[in-house]
């Protein structure tokens, strides 16, 4: 047990926890039109099915999913809270998602299955207090699921976004990044997309898209945040956020837990 359960009527307001490596979201949501991410996501139900449609699939509803980055998925949830787990490509790869679930089965690119973390995830959820516990949590899964990994990425795609990640403001060019890697710039693109799936640049939008959420979640003004990670204005940033998640930043990011 990580922390007490939750007391009180009053409604969940919705938990971000947001390190080097990690994304994590819980909360409600209704439906999530065709988006897709710069990280490989796990999704958990908190107890019954969710909808999910994959491109070029039907709708199916499952327990859990890992979806790889890059790939595009529609949700529905009707109001019900999902657990949403982002791991960046140089703490864990897609595979290292995968052991989070069981039964899984692949569709159109894609785990499908059981989750294997809804208490967990439930009582970080219902625990008002769990902001001070999660990353011990967050450490715990990810140290389950790293030893039962299908594969892991390329090291020297890993050393990418390592190096994009504590690049400054400025940012860190292609060939830049190329000679750290060894590598070609070409070689790098190809590479880049091929291990992380998607290319440098869609990467780096998904960083910035984090720097925002991250402003926000620290109690920033979606304007204030909008600027410090980077957008032109507000209007941008919340055109991208729908963009990367397939609904409106204020579904998920308005009253969020300090």
């Amino acid at each position: 047990m990580y922390g007490p359960a939750a007391t009180g009527d009053a409604p969940l307001a919705p938990l971000w926890r947001l390190d080097a490596g990690r994304t994590l979201f819980i909360g409600t949501l209704d439906h999530n039109a065709f988006h897709q991410h710069g990280a490989p996501v796990f999704l958990s139900s908190l107890g019954g099915p969710f909808g999910l449609r994959l491109e070029g699939g039907p709708w199916r509803a499952c327990e859990a999913a890992m979806i790889p980055a890059g790939r595009l998925h529609e949700l529905h949830l009707g109001g019900d809270p999902l657990a949403v787990f982002y791991v960046e490509p140089d703490v864990a790869g897609a595979g290292e998602l995968a052991p989070l679930l069981r039964d899984a089965e692949e569709a159109e690119g894609a785990l499908v299955g059981r989750s294997s973390v809804i208490p967990l995830m439930r009582q970080l959820y219902e625990d008002r207090a769990s902001l001070a516990w999660a990353e011990d949590a967050l450490d715990d899964l990810v140290a389950y699921a790293r030893p039962r990994a299908r594969r892991g990425i390329d090291p020297r795609a890993s050393r990418a976004v390592a190096a994009l990640a504590a690049a400054s403001e400025e940012g860190v060019s292609v060939p830049e990044l190329a000679r750290l890697c060894g590598l070609s710039p070409s070689r790098l693109q190809h590479l880049f997309a091929s291990e992380i799936g998607v290319p440098i640049r869609r990467y780096r939008a998904w960083s910035r898209m984090r720097g925002a959420i991250a402003e926000i979640v620290g109690g920033a003004s979606f304007t204030q945040a909008a600027h410090a990670a980077g957008f032109a204005d507000q209007a941008h940033f919340a055109h991208d956020f729908r963009r990367t998640f397939g609904a409106a930043a204020s579904r998920s990011l308005r009253g969020v837990r300090r």
